[in-house]
């Protein structure tokens, strides 16, 4: 009988360790689209970016990786979290988000280490197929540009929005241009797994559109929405 109970209770504390470690892992998604929320807004609104609208408006996605390490020690490289999010049907309304890694790696003497805000606009249709596979490289299969500077179109050349992505980096407080030729990006399914309660596909979330939006997103939703 003791045995029993002894295996009921072991059971119990197992179930209530894994609800904590999932729990924690939702609330880390949760902050990480608040803290995405806060560095688009902040992008698309603070005097020093001067975004061109159109960049916005004409974007297919956004992926957004707040805080992103650069480490280095004899080897340097980045990593970072963070989570990309895409119109539902072309000029739609913004849908869904879906969570990313993003890796880079450079070889060299070098020892020190920053942290730094990244946010890519995706300019094609293109880009979303790409987001759905388990790895790709930028600048190999989309070509990315640092993104350019000005409020108006005019205010950017015409290789820049030859680019299949634009990105921007923050970086001590100011937004620039950046590039990223060999990083990398594929889909967080640990993440999505956390932040949607089961296993949930990429495509289902970013393409099929018949994953409704966690309350969790919703700030970056509407910022990014606002923007338009």
């Amino acid at each position: 009988m003791r045995s029993a109970m002894k295996i009921v209770q072991t059971v119990t504390v197992v179930a209530v360790c894994s609800m904590t470690v999932l729990a924690q892992s939702a609330a880390e998604i949760h902050e990480r689209l608040a803290e995405s929320a806060e560095v688009v807004g902040e992008l698309l609104n603070a005097p020093d970016s001067d975004i061109p609208e159109s960049v916005l408006e004409d974007a297919e996605c956004v992926a957004v990786v707040p805080s992103v390490k650069k480490f280095a020690f004899g080897f340097g490289g980045q990593y970072g979290r963070g989570t990309v999010v895409c119109r539902s049907g072309e000029g739609g309304p913004w849908g869904a988000p879906s969570m990313i890694a993003l890796d880079a790696g450079s070889f060299g003497f070098q020892i020190g280490g920053s942290a730094m805000d990244l946010v890519l606009f995706f300019m094609t249709p293109d880009g979303i197929e790409h987001l759905l596979k388990d790895k790709f490289t930028l600048g190999g299969e989309l070509s990315v540009s640092a993104g350019p500077k000005g409020r108006t179109a005019e205010a950017a050349t015409d290789i820049a929005f030859q680019a299949e992505i634009l990105s921007y980096s923050r970086s001590q407080g100011l937004f620039a241009g950046v590039s990223l030729e060999g990083a990398s990006l594929r889909p967080d399914h640990d993440a999505n797994e956390a932040l949607y309660g089961r296993a949930i596909d990429p495509r289902t979330i970013l393409i099929e559109g018949s994953v409704p939006a966690p309350d969790a997103a919703s700030r970056l939703i509407k910022v990014l929405q606002s923007g338009d």
